[in-house]
């Protein structure tokens, strides 16, 4: 029984964050139709960002709290800045072009990204490990885990919400939602269309940002740390649907527990169950598990 209730722990701690990143990047299919192949770089861009937001304040003697709030707000306020002045200054130049341009586009930014992470923090590997002792050992059902592991659940778990209620019970939620289902409806209604662009651009590069500064305490962050994550945040938003909120939950929940069962059972198929139940659900379901809703031309 413990062993079974270790593999589902595992598998949610891991969707935890992997939902976190995978909500961005649906976010931004969802609203500006582009894959963003850059995505997993400003995970590994938050991830250092937080790593030396904890130092500078490790430095100076202050406590782990201290520490976390440091690396949330550092991470917040740089990496919504470099979403909206990619956004403004190089994404908007190619509205309206072929799919394949903004996706090349994309990766050059991933690519330069890549070495800009290399030139600021180098290629050595960079721990900050303050926060993580933040909340302790827990034990749960005689199993005994590190409490920042376990605050992660919960942490996603209302950053999902706090996404879905906005979509849904705010007015800026259902003016990006009219941009989603027919954009030129919504400019025909006075909707600025490109400051909704820009803000879930931002907004996306936020949550992918914010995923890595939560993971930063409990990794090392090196390079090829962004390569990693575009994989599996690309399988969840595939598995769950392209542009849906609770597909990704439900894809990050199925990543994370076949990550989980396959290091305690089988780990060197890994990857490997990824892709299998990536190719199961699209045998079934190519739009993904939840297929979001599309605006029909009458």
């Amino acid at each position: 029984m413990n062993f079974f209730l270790t593999i589902i722990l595992d598998g949610l701690i891991q969707a935890s964050w992997l939902f976190i990143v995978a909500l961005g990047l649906t976010l931004v299919f969802g609203v500006l139709k582009i894959l963003n192949i850059a995505h997993g770089s400003f995970y590994a861009l938050g991830a250092y960002i937080a790593a030396t937001a904890v130092t500078m304040v490790a430095a100076r003697g202050l406590p782990p709290s201290v520490g976390f709030v440091a690396m949330l707000l550092s991470v917040t306020l740089i990496a919504s800045a470099v979403g909206l002045l990619l956004e403004r200054g190089l994404l908007k130049m190619f509205y309206g072009r072929d799919e394949v341009v903004l996706l090349l586009v994309t990766y050059a930014v991933f690519l330069i990204l890549e070495d800009v992470t290399k030139l600021i923090w180098g290629v050595n590997p960079i721990y900050a490990t303050q926060p993580y002792e933040l909340f302790g050992n827990l034990e749960f059902a005689g199993l005994y885990y590190v409490g920042y592991d376990l605050v992660l659940i919960p942490i996603s778990a209302m950053v999902g919400f706090a996404i879905w209620f906005g979509l849904n019970r705010t007015v800026i939620g259902k003016i990006v939602l009219a941009v989603i289902h027919n954009e030129e409806m919504s400019v025909s209604m006075g909707v600025r269309v490109n400051r909704v662009y820009a803000i879930a651009f931002a907004f996306g590069v936020l949550l992918a940002a914010l995923a890595g500064a939560l993971t930063a305490p409990k990794i090392s962050m090196q390079p090829g740390l962004s390569s990693d994550v575009i994989i599996l945040s690309f399988a969840i938003v595939v598995i769950g649907g392209l542009g849906s909120v609770e597909g990704a939950a439900v894809g990050a929940i199925l990543v994370g527990l076949a990550r989980a069962a396959s290091v305690h059972l089988m780990p060197q198929a890994e990857l490997f169950m990824i892709y299998l139940i990536m190719a199961a659900v699209l045998m079934f379901r190519p739009e993904g598990l939840f297929k979001r809703e599309t605006a029909r031309r009458i």
